[in-house]
């Protein structure tokens, strides 16, 4: 499975988000050192979920590198998070 695909597929589960983006960046890092030239190995991710209320910014991190962290202990080098209430987002 594409790892793509993997990132978006656990953070809907675990999320149930309203609105969940998921950018592959790896073209941007080509030759980077931590880059395996892969092609999938940065990412960049919003996830807008209910699930997030009342959580500092510091805790919804936590949770998504939770869900993530088979991802960013093998392919995945670099991961951007946003992570917002449905009342952040509007």
């Amino acid at each position: 499975m594409r790892a793509e695909d993997s990132i978006t597929q656990k953070l809907r589960d675990a999320f149930a988000p309203v609105a969940l983006e998921v950018v592959n960046d790896s073209h941007r890092h080509a030759g980077h050192g931590g880059s395996p030239g892969t092609g999938e190995s940065h990412f960049s991710i919003e996830v807008v979920s209910d699930r997030f209320k009342g959580k500092s910014r510091v805790e919804r991190h936590r949770m998504v590198n939770e869900v993530l962290a088979d991802e960013l202990k093998g392919r995945i080098h670099a991961l951007a998070i946003r992570a917002l209430t449905p009342e952040e987002r509007s």
